[in-house]
């Protein structure tokens, strides 16, 4: 749970940055954040969260 709550707030800061720095419209993001929410009632749900969770997995495997 904690995974998902970061990378919802990573996500977040992500998109507010691109609507004021990288001139991504409003209406853009709402459009992306409408599919995420069909997405993730959709039958490819289950596969996009094993993917983000092994990539994290990776990711937090990494040492320097």
């Amino acid at each position: 749970m904690a995974l998902s709550i970061s990378a919802v707030v990573l996500l977040a800061i992500i998109v507010f940055l691109m609507v004021k720095k990288a001139g991504l419209k409003t209406g853009h993001a709402l459009v992306c954040v409408l599919l995420g929410f069909y997405l993730a009632s959709s039958s490819i749900a289950p596969t996009i969260k094993q993917l983000t969770s092994n990539v994290a997995g990776m990711i937090g495997g990494i040492k320097f």
